[in-house]
């Protein structure tokens, strides 16, 4: 495989050849055929596609988040996102740009629940010096829980006039990033609609908890194979690298070479790890005649 090849084949896979996804069920196709994508590109760029890139269905010219607000694509984009927010096709995590949602599918999102989420999810997090949960978190999940799905407007207004929207959104992004709540709305008068994740999705999260984490992993990673189709072991590990130890990642890898799930492909001179391709086999002459 020549380095070329490759990206035409990521090209195809993403979306990004000029065929943009238009409606809801193209959105639904697209997510559950990559697994998981960026809202937006980040720098330094990660190997993984981004839904606005599969919207325009191009990689030229993408805004990044902070930008996204000049970007009239980035507007139409969000509303078929949270759409897909709504009918629980697919969840947001906030696993590497605080700003930048990372889109996961449903069918998926069980696996990186495994990796992250909370063991105990309705046990409300505690505060103090060991825990990764400040006490405005603590406060703001236990309003959650008692009056159910807020956005942050409303939240900063039941929790004080004291708490400055930076606060609470430091508070809101320790909750997410252990999947203890999720964005499931956005409105425009009052931004992000926030609600508890084992009550907005409880069997995705009982399914998590039950999986172990070498299971989840080598699914996760098998997934994320058929997205890019082929990398080096070392973008491999940057990528899993963000929410688990990248010995964890080495081992899940090493497990599926062993079993010959995985292979190594050599492209443009680097070798890749890739999906081990299925095998043909070849009808033998003498039968194809004698039938």
């Amino acid at each position: 495989m020549m380095d070329l090849e490759l990206q035409q084949l990521r090209h195809e896979k993403w979306r990004l050849g000029g065929r943009p996804i238009q409606t809801i069920e193209q959105a639904r196709a697209f997510l559950e055929d990559v697994g998981f994508c960026l809202m937006y590109p980040q720098r330094p760029a990660l190997l993984v596609p981004t839904f606005i890139g599969a919207f325009v269905g191009s990689e030229d010219r993408l805004p990044e988040w902070q930008h996204a607000f000049k970007d009239p694509r980035a507007a139409q984009a969000t509303e078929l996102m949270v759409r897909l927010l709504r009918e629980k096709t697919a969840f947001e995590a906030n696993l590497f740009e605080e700003n930048n949602g990372f889109l996961i599918a449903a069918s998926v999102f069980p696996y990186f629940y495994a990796l992250t989420g909370e063991r105990n999810p309705k046990q409300a997090p505690r505060a103090g010096s060991r825990s990764a949960y400040s006490a405005l978190a603590c406060d703001a999940f236990a309003l959650i829980q008692r009056e159910g799905a807020m956005s942050k407007q409303k939240l900063v207004d039941a929790l004080g006039g004291s708490v400055s929207l930076a606060a609470l959104d430091k508070a809101l992004a320790e909750l997410w990033s252990k999947l203890r709540i999720t964005r499931v709305d956005y409105k425009a008068s009052e931004g992000s609609v926030w609600d508890l994740l084992y009550r907005w999705a409880p069997d995705a999260v009982k399914e998590g908890v039950g999986l172990s984490v070498p299971e989840a992993l080598s699914a996760l990673v098998s997934k994320y194979l058929d997205c890019v189709i082929a990398v080096e072991p070392a973008e491999l590990e940057t990528f899993f690298g963000k929410f688990i130890a990248r010995s964890k990642v080495k081992e899940a890898v090493n497990a599926l070479l062993a079993a010959r799930e995985l292979s190594f492909v050599h492209v443009g001179g680097k070798s890749m790890v890739q999906i081990t391709p299925e095998k043909v086999v070849a009808t033998p002459r003498s039968a194809t005649r004698s039938s």
